[in-house]
């Protein structure tokens, strides 16, 4: 698999659980104050590095290649429909496009209305964090996994896309509202759903007829299924 593909795909997939979690920890620095922000982003992060430090070692050399291509091609179909679906749904009407903004607005108004804003504000940060975290810790992890020598290129796609996130939180200091998520979103669905497929035949003796590039059939063939859903689902507009 070729290593901008891995780089890429991690890249926008960390963008959008990276954003997300900005968005929280914004609205916690408005709210409950700085201090009380990044010291729980802090503990989170280092959480993540202890859990991935574990957790990725313990793939790699206990769980056997073909039952770990396996478990990764169906973890990977779950969370790339999961992402595609939510995607064709707003393309077709059906959904409302995700605001950061009004995300921002909410959290905000819910940190006000608790009496102990700083603990409720450190909890909430925290868990935000970790949680995003976790699946972008996953995506890297599964892509290490599945594919000798994509870790580099995984990992790099995934920091890039924390440090470009991170200086933008903080020169601007206001929520996301701007950034192409449903787009995004689509992208890395129809990527995540292509290779949780292809390594899933894999994992089950499965030989690709035109190997590796197997996969650009995949992702075209979900690519055309999408736009046919959304076609299909799309609501007539009202007069």
């Amino acid at each position: 698999m070729n290593g901008w593909v891995a780089a890429g795909t991690t890249f926008l997939a960390s963008g959008l659980e990276f954003v997300e979690a900005a968005t929280i920890v914004l609205a916690v620095g408005y709210t409950a104050g700085w201090r009380v922000a990044l010291s729980a982003t802090a503990w989170a992060i280092g959480a993540l590095i202890v859990i991935t430090g574990v957790l990725g070692p313990a793939l790699l050399y206990w769980v056997p290649i073909d039952a770990l291509k396996i478990a990764i091609g169906i973890f990977l179909t779950l969370f790339g429909y999961t992402w595609l679906r939510k995607a064709i749904w707003r393309y077709a009407g059906r959904k409302a496009m995700r605001d950061e903004a009004a995300t921002f607005d909410k959290e905000v108004a819910e940190m006000r209305a608790q009496r102990d804003a700083a603990r409720f504000g450190f909890a909430t940060a925290f868990n935000g964090v970790l949680l995003e975290g976790l699946e972008v810790a996953v995506i890297v992890i599964t892509f290490s996994a599945a594919r000798a020598g994509t870790f580099l290129w995984a990992a790099g796609g995934a920091l890039a896309a924390g440090a470009i996130v991170a200086g933008t939180a903080v020169l601007l200091r206001h929520p996301f509202s701007r950034v192409p998520e449903n787009a995004m979103g689509f992208i890395v669905g129809i990527m995540l759903l292509s290779f949780g497929t292809f390594w899933s035949g894999e994992g089950l003796g499965l030989h690709w007829w035109a190997a590796e590039g197997t996969l650009a059939w995949i992702v075209g063939f979900y690519l055309a299924a999408a736009f046919v859903l959304i076609g299909a689902l799309r609501r007539p507009v009202r007069a």
